[in-house]
């Protein structure tokens, strides 16, 4: 496999990374200083590897050694119940100091609530004045206040099976260079790669619309709204315009294409499964991260997988993004708020503790640097889609309802609905 090599050094990086200077996290620190120490609590989601406690544990080594006076503890969450644990957290007035995930909660979801503290002041550092303008605007609620200092992004792609391409004479129609095509291509190469498997005799999906749940939602997004340059919000993220011309033009499309299939049965966990052992030709949920995670699923993989950006009819494919950072919770102590801003701090304005905060998640920073993934063939490889990370417009209000109704839009047109009133089922923000 053309990239095996490159994966195992990723993963051997990873084994590194989480081994080096690991001690246990709860050690009491106050015995080694005879000094007070400000506790917090810090609850990640599985940002890539923040989700491993040995690689956590080994940074925050690093960042009590610093600051004997601060002691962090972690609690992992996942993306199954982590909403309702920290939900839960709010109501019983138990939440925890620290949190690590995205502007779609921490912005719309806990900001919208009051729960999160305005982090203003970091922003005014040199350091924040090196992050991307788009990514600045994603943390930032629509009442002015920043309820998240970003850590790290990516923009979410999809893959194609390169030998089954190969085979049936569909590489023609994608360019191998900038992993970009147009939405004529991909119906040509949907149309050959049908052809060859009834040829063959097999039952292979080129492409599967997994609608079972939300899981997995920016890849079906992008694919709807690149194909003939549709969007999901306006530029001001005040409304949705899935119901746009655009959009049902490209949900058509889907549809009728033969090879392409809705599956409201299947999550997007299901459709990886299935891509990786060869029964559909392409995947529309993929990113650097899922192709590691896949390389361990299926230790057996024995094809190229070659990611893709999404079709496009416009030229320039607008991916969906994937920003990542840190929020405060406002518990009412102005002591652990100023000590959590310090783990921040630490964390991003110092260029060693940062770049490994950032390659412990697999993604790329935020802000312009040197090539930290340099020599590292696959991360180089995925590095190219940043480029087309389009607009992050997971901070429009009502997002939680919006992305219930994208599956659900997709399942009614699965089970037969008529496109045209299966997207108006969308929500109204005030």
């Amino acid at each position: 496999m053309k990239k095996i090599y490159a994966l195992i050094s990723l993963l051997l990086s990873v084994v590194i990374l989480s081994s080096c200077g690991s001690n246990p996290q709860n050690i009491n620190l106050e015995d080694d200083i005879g000094g007070e120490i400000t506790e917090l609590t810090l609850w990640t989601f599985p940002v890539g590897n923040w989700g491993n406690p040995t690689a956590v544990a080994s940074m925050l080594t690093d960042f009590h050694r610093k600051y004997p006076d601060i002691h962090v503890s972690v609690e992992y969450l996942n993306y199954n119940n982590g909403d309702e644990k920290i939900n839960q957290a709010a109501e019983e007035g138990s939440l925890p100091d620290l949190v690590m995930e995205g502007p779609e909660r921490l912005v719309v979801n806990w900001g919208e609530k009051g729960l999160m503290v305005d982090l203003f002041d970091l922003w005014e550092s040199d350091t924040a004045g090196e992050i991307y303008d788009n990514i600045r605007e994603a943390c930032r609620h629509r009442n002015g206040e920043y309820y998240v200092f970003p850590i790290c992004m990516t923009a979410h792609c999809m893959a194609i099976n390169y030998d089954m391409f190969e085979e049936a004479g569909a590489l023609r129609y994608i360019d191998e260079e900038t992993h970009t095509w147009t939405t004529e291509d991909f119906i040509e190469a949907v149309q050959v790669l049908t052809d060859y498997e009834y040829a063959q005799g097999q039952n292979v999906s080129v492409g599967i619309i997994y609608c079972k749940n939300q899981s997995g939602d920016q890849g079906t997004r992008a694919l709807v709204n690149n194909l003939y340059g549709g969007t999901y919000t306006d530029a001001e993220h005040t409304s949705y315009t899935v119901d746009s011309e655009e959009n049902r033009k490209a949900l058509q499309l889907l549809y009728d294409l033969e090879g392409i299939t809705f599956e409201p049965s299947l999550t997007s966990s299901d459709a990886i499964d299935l891509f990786c052992k060869k029964e559909s030709a392409m995947c529309f949920c993929w990113n650097v991260s899922v192709e590691v995670q896949q390389t361990i699923n299926h230790p057996d993989l024995d094809f190229e997988v070659f990611p893709m950006a999404f079709p496009t009819d416009e030229g320039t494919p607008k991916l969906q993004g994937g920003i990542w950072g840190f929020g405060i919770f406002d518990n009412g102590n102005d002591e652990k708020v100023e000590a959590a801003k310090t783990f921040i701090r630490y964390i991003t304005e110092n260029d060693v503790p940062y770049t490994r905060a950032v390659r412990t998640t697999s993604y790329w920073p935020v802000r312009d640097m040197n090539n930290i993934y340099e020599n590292d063939m696959l991360m180089t490889e995925y590095s190219n889609f940043m480029p087309y990370m389009g607009d992050y417009y997971q901070i429009t209000p009502e997002w939680d309802k919006a992305r219930i109704a994208w599956w659900q839009m997709l399942s009614k047109i699965g089970n037969g609905t008529d496109i045209s009133e299966a997207v108006k089922d969308f929500p109204s923000p005030d």
